[in-house]
């Protein structure tokens, strides 16, 4: 762990704030800052995910983490950001160095352009020494548009850095096999499948927004980048270099070998449902045998509304998600495609255009080692109606 050179490190909420009096914990950010200090000093760039914002701004409008609703929360982010940036700031310059604020939507996240514009932010920042903090923006978003955890947001924000290690610090050591309060409770230490412990990892405490199944997550993201993930305790003295010299203990979640291309591992890797589609069994069993583009004679099922450009998550009619990729077209016009098979783009949509809905460019083949998402049920519009 000593040759990293890009570090993403995730703190929650209640590392940071005190649960009671909704105040910052300096001692816990002066370890922490003072581990980023060194770091730099031995090359290596970090990107630190900070929550806290929400939880500090509450005691301004007079709400407790239990009782805040949305526009609470929207409010409190607004009061609690420029306090806790001015006080990483002061530390900051304590260790000798200076930080950035870098906030983010979650279509900043899916949109490839504006990811590509946040990776050359990150990289001008880090060329001249500056440490980026990032956060969701939370005085905007809403409970449909957020990422609503930090630990799948640090992910990708792992994924686009290239970074080398994920450091997720938590209230507890790591993950165990059953909740760590039952009785023969194991810990984990190290771990290649996180879907074997997702049963386990459930609870979230009151003023953060993920527990440890979102961390798992998380870990699988940045598995498939080349990213190893720690997950270890916040603890005050020595938080992260106490980990990466293997002083205490802590889960790895190692990484799956060499990555793909950033390309296909930001096709993979996401943080919402844009849209899904449902192939013909046959169709799905070629699929995954021999990569081919998907047409619409090939479709079976649309779910949910969305616009060329997205990223669908295509299943077989047994609902096991095979692959994800970037449509061609938008829900409307697949749908109007797949249920007219016999007349040409040109005359159902007025303009001219090869009938893949995702061409084998943009789309990846899952494998065994991803968490697949759930087929949509609800939402499911059959091209045969």
């Amino acid at each position: 762990m000593s040759q990293s050179k890009r570090i993403v490190v995730k703190i929650g909420s209640s590392l940071l704030a005190h649960s009671q009096e909704l105040t910052l914990r300096y001692a816990f950010m002066h370890g922490l800052l003072s581990d980023i200090a060194k770091l730099k000093e031995r090359g290596v760039e970090v990107v630190l995910m900070s929550s806290g914002a929400v939880a500090l701004g509450l005691n301004a409008i007079h709400k407790s983490p239990e009782d805040a609703g949305i526009l609470d929360k929207q409010a409190a982010a607004a009061y609690g950001q420029p306090l806790l940036l001015n006080a990483y700031k002061q530390v900051a310059h304590e260790f000798g160095f200076d930080i950035a604020q870098i906030l983010v939507t979650i279509g900043d996240m899916e949109e490839r352009r504006r990811f590509i514009n946040i990776k050359n932010t990150v990289e001008r920042l880090f060329d001249n020494g500056i440490m980026p903090i990032v956060n969701e923006n939370d005085t905007v978003t809403t409970e449909e548009l957020r990422v609503g955890d930090n630990d799948r947001l640090a992910a990708k924000v792992a994924q686009m850095i290239q970074a080398d290690h994920l450091i997720l610090l938590t209230s507890i050591d790591g993950l165990y096999d059953r909740p760590p309060g039952d009785e023969g409770a194991q810990f984990i230490e190290k771990l290649d499948d996180v879907s074997e412990y997702l049963e386990a990892a459930s609870g979230t405490n009151a003023l953060g927004s993920g527990g440890m199944y979102t961390k798992l997550q998380a870990a699988n993201m940045a598995q498939h980048a080349g990213c190893s993930t720690i997950i270890a305790e916040g603890i005050i003295d020595r938080p992260i270099l106490s980990v990466l010299e293997g002083n205490r203990r802590h889960t790895e979640c190692v990484a799956k070998g060499t990555p793909e291309s950033a390309w296909k591992v930001w096709l993979t890797n996401r943080l919402q449902v844009a849209g899904s589609l449902i192939l013909k069994q046959d169709v799905a069993d070629a699929l995954t045998s021999k990569l081919a583009p998907i047409k619409h004679t090939d479709i079976i099922s649309v779910a949910d509304s969305f616009q060329k450009g997205d990223i669908l998550h295509v299943y077989d009619e047994q609902g096991q998600e095979i692959a994800r990729g970037l449509t061609n077209f938008s829900s409307d016009e697949v749908l109007l495609l797949a249920r007219h098979p016999e007349s040409s783009t040109a005359e159902l949509l007025g303009y001219s255009a090869v009938p893949d809905v995702i061409t084998t460019k943009n789309m990846v083949i899952l494998k065994e080692s991803h968490l697949s998402w759930d087929v949509p049920t609800e939402s499911l519009q059959s091209v045969a109606c």
